[in-house]
Protein backbone atom coordinates (compact mmCIF):
# COMPACT_ATOMS: atom_id res chain seq x y z
CA UNK A 1 0.00 0.00 0.00
CA UNK A 2 1.44 3.46 -1.22
CA UNK A 3 1.87 5.94 2.12
CA UNK A 4 1.55 9.42 1.24
CA UNK A 5 4.13 12.13 3.43
CA UNK A 6 4.35 15.46 4.35
CA UNK A 7 5.83 17.36 1.23
CA UNK A 8 4.24 14.25 -1.70
CA UNK A 9 2.77 15.60 -4.53
CA UNK A 10 -0.90 14.64 -3.50
CA UNK A 11 -2.18 12.01 -6.10
CA UNK A 12 -4.71 14.06 -8.39
CA UNK A 13 -8.41 12.14 -9.19
CA UNK A 14 -11.68 12.93 -10.92
CA UNK A 15 -14.51 11.64 -9.16
CA UNK A 16 -18.35 12.37 -8.85
CA UNK A 17 -20.05 14.94 -5.74
CA UNK A 18 -23.29 13.54 -4.17
CA UNK A 19 -24.94 16.26 -7.61
CA UNK A 20 -23.17 13.63 -9.73
CA UNK A 21 -21.04 16.78 -10.42
CA UNK A 22 -17.62 15.84 -11.36
CA UNK A 23 -14.88 17.00 -9.20
CA UNK A 24 -11.09 17.14 -9.82
CA UNK A 25 -8.36 17.55 -7.35
CA UNK A 26 -6.13 19.82 -9.50
CA UNK A 27 -8.73 22.19 -9.93
CA UNK A 28 -8.34 23.48 -6.81
CA UNK A 29 -4.19 24.16 -7.74
CA UNK A 30 -3.90 27.57 -7.67
CA UNK A 31 -7.13 28.82 -5.84
CA UNK A 32 -7.76 26.70 -2.78
CA UNK A 33 -6.16 24.76 -0.31
CA UNK A 34 -8.10 21.48 0.48
CA UNK A 35 -8.67 19.31 3.56
CA UNK A 36 -9.39 15.63 2.06
CA UNK A 37 -11.66 13.59 4.97
CA UNK A 38 -11.63 10.02 4.39
CA UNK A 39 -14.38 8.12 5.75
CA UNK A 40 -15.75 4.51 6.37
CA UNK A 41 -19.66 5.23 5.44
CA UNK A 42 -22.24 7.82 4.98
CA UNK A 43 -24.66 7.06 7.96
CA UNK A 44 -22.37 4.95 10.37
CA UNK A 45 -21.88 6.36 13.64
CA UNK A 46 -18.56 7.76 13.61
CA UNK A 47 -18.57 9.36 10.38
CA UNK A 48 -22.29 11.15 10.80
CA UNK A 49 -20.62 12.81 14.26
CA UNK A 50 -17.49 13.93 12.75
CA UNK A 51 -19.12 15.06 9.84
CA UNK A 52 -22.12 16.81 11.22
CA UNK A 53 -18.75 18.69 13.64
CA UNK A 54 -17.53 19.76 10.33
CA UNK A 55 -21.06 21.39 9.54
CA UNK A 56 -21.66 23.00 12.79
CA UNK A 57 -17.62 24.71 12.20
CA UNK A 58 -18.30 24.56 8.77
CA UNK A 59 -15.93 27.87 8.85
CA UNK A 60 -13.09 25.96 10.20
CA UNK A 61 -12.79 23.47 7.88
CA UNK A 62 -14.05 25.64 4.82
CA UNK A 63 -13.49 29.72 3.41
CA UNK A 64 -11.82 31.42 0.99
CA UNK A 65 -8.69 29.35 1.71
CA UNK A 66 -9.71 25.96 2.15
CA UNK A 67 -12.29 23.82 0.56
CA UNK A 68 -13.34 20.45 3.10
CA UNK A 69 -14.04 16.87 0.53
CA UNK A 70 -14.90 13.98 2.61
CA UNK A 71 -14.65 10.85 0.29
CA UNK A 72 -16.40 7.31 0.69
CA UNK A 73 -17.03 4.35 -1.00
CA UNK A 74 -20.78 5.16 -0.67
CA UNK A 75 -22.58 6.20 -4.77
CA UNK A 76 -23.12 9.33 -5.08
CA UNK A 77 -26.90 8.51 -4.26
CA UNK A 78 -26.41 7.16 -1.00
CA UNK A 79 -24.16 10.63 -0.47
CA UNK A 80 -27.10 12.61 -1.85
CA UNK A 81 -29.48 11.06 0.46
CA UNK A 82 -26.53 11.30 3.55
CA UNK A 83 -26.54 15.11 3.29
CA UNK A 84 -30.03 15.91 2.84
CA UNK A 85 -30.57 13.94 5.83
CA UNK A 86 -27.65 16.09 7.58
CA UNK A 87 -27.83 19.36 6.20
CA UNK A 88 -24.28 18.97 4.59
CA UNK A 89 -23.82 22.38 2.51
CA UNK A 90 -20.38 20.53 1.43
CA UNK A 91 -19.22 17.88 -1.28
CA UNK A 92 -19.01 14.85 -0.64
CA UNK A 93 -17.29 12.70 -2.89
CA UNK A 94 -18.25 9.05 -4.43
CA UNK A 95 -14.97 6.57 -4.24
CA UNK A 96 -17.72 4.10 -5.99
CA UNK A 97 -16.34 3.02 -8.81
CA UNK A 98 -13.38 1.74 -9.42
CA UNK A 99 -14.36 0.45 -5.43
CA UNK A 100 -12.23 2.08 -3.38
CA UNK A 101 -9.54 3.31 -6.55
CA UNK A 102 -9.12 7.13 -5.25
CA UNK A 103 -8.42 5.48 -1.35
CA UNK A 104 -6.30 3.25 -2.33
CA UNK A 105 -3.92 6.33 -4.43
CA UNK A 106 -3.51 7.49 -0.85
CA UNK A 107 -2.37 4.11 0.78
CA UNK A 108 -6.06 4.24 3.00
CA UNK A 109 -7.87 1.51 1.69
CA UNK A 110 -8.97 -1.59 3.81
CA UNK A 111 -8.78 -4.62 1.58
CA UNK A 112 -10.43 -6.80 3.23
CA UNK A 113 -13.04 -4.59 4.33
CA UNK A 114 -14.00 -3.22 1.15
CA UNK A 115 -13.31 0.68 3.13
CA UNK A 116 -11.50 3.59 4.01
CA UNK A 117 -9.86 4.05 7.01
CA UNK A 118 -10.32 7.89 8.27
CA UNK A 119 -7.28 9.74 6.49
CA UNK A 120 -7.43 12.98 6.64
CA UNK A 121 -4.73 14.69 4.32
CA UNK A 122 -4.04 19.30 4.14
CA UNK A 123 -2.86 19.33 0.44
CA UNK A 124 -1.71 23.24 -0.57
CA UNK A 125 -2.82 24.86 -3.30
CA UNK A 126 0.29 23.89 -5.48
CA UNK A 127 -0.80 20.31 -5.02
CA UNK A 128 1.70 19.47 -1.92
CA UNK A 129 0.28 17.73 0.75
CA UNK A 130 1.16 19.51 4.47
CA UNK A 131 -0.56 17.09 6.67
CA UNK A 132 -1.26 13.51 7.00
CA UNK A 133 -3.35 11.61 9.75
CA UNK A 134 -4.78 7.83 9.66
CA UNK A 135 -6.90 6.61 12.11
CA UNK A 136 -9.39 3.51 12.09
CA UNK A 137 -12.51 2.64 11.13
CA UNK A 138 -13.91 2.97 14.65
CA UNK A 139 -11.46 5.95 16.11
CA UNK A 140 -12.67 9.45 16.16
CA UNK A 141 -10.35 11.97 14.65
CA UNK A 142 -9.10 15.01 16.46
CA UNK A 143 -10.38 18.44 14.48
CA UNK A 144 -8.31 20.59 16.29
CA UNK A 145 -5.36 19.22 14.77
CA UNK A 146 -7.59 19.52 11.34
CA UNK A 147 -7.49 23.65 12.75
CA UNK A 148 -4.04 23.70 13.36
CA UNK A 149 -2.56 22.35 10.30
CA UNK A 150 -5.01 24.96 8.77
CA UNK A 151 -3.82 28.17 10.13
CA UNK A 152 -0.34 26.83 9.75
CA UNK A 153 -0.99 27.47 6.12
CA UNK A 154 -1.75 31.04 6.48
Amino acid sequence: MTTINVGDQAPDFTTKDQHNQEVKLSDFQGKQNVLLVFYPFAFSGVCTGELCAVRDDLASFQNDKVQVLPISVDHPFTLKAFAEKEGYNFPLLADFWPHGGIAQQYGVFNDAAGFALRGTFLIDKEGKVQYTSVNGPGDARDQGEWKSAIASLA
